[in-house]
């Protein structure tokens, strides 16, 4: 039997999280998945999947082979594609990751616009705040925000991130407003969990230089949206990228403090797994979010209009 149809069947047992899923998926009987999983598992002499009558899950085992096993499957896509013409549909499935907050704010419009674009795209997509490993976890593209601590990946620039301090006015006319970054010392914070202190409130000096200013920590949470609410319901202040805050900011719940010491912009960046030709589907999709943000999206457009 075909090595690459078990591989196929077993990534899409996984996919559709049953048996009877994947058969329909694949549109081929249940016993021939059933089959062709086995046949895989013998020939590999190990066990790739834990069955019971309610669960299906992978092995420890299988969970390796599974995220190689997506990466052929891919690899073999992006074979097919490329010898098509270029002018041709664009096909196959296409796994993401992205940041939850940003996913939900601003890339799930543009990713719903590239779908309705390419019919024959499966999306696959991951929002989460942790640091997702492209290679081991067979993922195709990773949005990420800030620097990029991984040099082995292949990166492009999508656009542009800025940082900015806001509290509520209810906040401000209780506390006082402050003038410098060194005034923080005597407020209270909101703080990003997923960095240290002096990592997440830097400022930038009038002399171009940049410090940590960390205020009296009052919340911790390691979710930005998390943290806006609870600066716009007066709990303190909080320094968050504009992406996260501008329709806030644009409706009055939040008003932007220390507009001249906001430290230097952060890129917005397509990230891709080393070693590996990207396929048409791949560029298209860094193509089109390029376009969707660029270096001056459009919530900053509205943290502007309001600042």
């Amino acid at each position: 039997m075909d090595k690459f149809a078990n591989i196929e069947a077993l990534a899409t047992v996984v996919d559709t999280g049953s048996f009877s899923n994947a058969a329909e998926r694949l549109g081929i009987a249940k016993s021939v998945v059933s089959r062709r999983v086995s046949t895989l598992e013998h020939a590999l002499g190990i066990q790739l999947l834990q069955r019971t009558t309610r669960t299906l899950s992978l092995t420890s085992a299988g969970r390796q082979f599974y995220a190689r096993a997506v990466r052929i499957l891919a690899d073999l896509e992006d074979a097919e594609q490329s010898i098509v013409d270029a002018s041709a549909a664009l096909r196959g499935r296409l796994r993401l990751a992205a940041p939850l907050t940003f996913g939900l704010r601003h890339l799930n419009a543009a990713l719903n616009a590239f779908a309705t674009a390419h019919s024959g795209i499966e999306l696959d997509i991951d929002l989460n705040d942790r640091e997702i490993n492209l290679v081991e976890e067979g993922f195709d593209m990773a949005v990420r925000i800030g620097q990029l601590a991984d040099s082995t990946l292949i990166a492009r620039r999508l656009g542009t991130a800025r940082f900015i301090a806001c509290a509520s006015p209810a906040y401000l006319a209780k506390y006082g407003t402050p003038d410098h970054p060194n005034d923080m010392v005597d407020h209270l914070g909101l703080h990003y969990t997923n960095l240290q202190p002096k990592q997440a409130w830097r400022f930038s000096t009038g002399s171009g230089s940049i410090q940590a200013a960390v205020p009296q920590i009052r919340l911790r949470a390691n979710n930005g949206e998390v943290l806006a609410d609870a600066a716009a319901a007066g709990l303190g202040i909080v320094y968050l990228p504009t992406f996260i805050v501008a329709d806030a900011i644009a409706n009055g719940r939040l008003k932007p403090i220390l507009g001249a010491y906001r430290a230097a912009p952060v890129g917005i960046h397509a990230v891709f797994p080393p070693g590996r030709l990207l396929s048409r589907r791949v560029l298209a999709l860094s193509d089109h979010l390029a376009e969707c943000f660029g270096e001056q999206p459009y919530w900053d457009d509205v943290v502007d209009a309001h600042a």
